[in-house]
């Protein structure tokens, strides 16, 4: 149960983040994005602040056996730059500035029943499943 409450708190604090940084509006994505025109650069402080987070959190979490609920700390091990993950990070930055969202603003903004984002999410999901099948047969 707490696992779940846990997981709970962590979605409302990152939804929130999500919500107060503007990273949920398309619109001041691609004029982050916009570099010739309305750039907003804002967005990169955000940014930023995620990633010197991510930084500590990361180095702490690599000195650890458990997580600070007990369960087993399971941490990516490859570091491999592969085709495959550059294909995949281009895909993904390509998706992002046309549409203005990566998938948790995405999914925040359903809430707002606009067709726009659930034609979004629906086509990525789709693009999960048909990965998924893509993968399944290569192995």
């Amino acid at each position: 149960m707490i696992p779940s409450i846990a997981a709970l708190l962590c979605g409302l604090v990152f939804g929130l983040g999500l919500i107060l940084s503007g990273m949920g509006n398309p619109a001041k994505v691609q004029n982050f994005l916009d570099f010739f025109g309305r750039w907003d650069p804002s967005l990169g402080f955000v940014m930023g602040g995620a990633i010197a987070v991510g930084l500590i959190a990361f180095t702490w979490a690599k000195r650890r056996r458990t997580a600070l609920l007990g369960e087993p700390m399971l941490l990516p091990a490859s570091t491999v730059i592969d085709r495959k993950l550059l294909t995949g990070s281009a895909l993904f930055g390509i998706g992002w500035g046309l549409a203005g969202f990566c998938p948790g603003p995405a999914l925040m903004n359903l809430a707002t029943l606009t067709p726009q984002v659930w034609l979004f999410v629906a086509a990525m999901l789709v693009g999960m499943w048909a990965h998924q099948l893509w993968a399944a047969q290569k192995s």
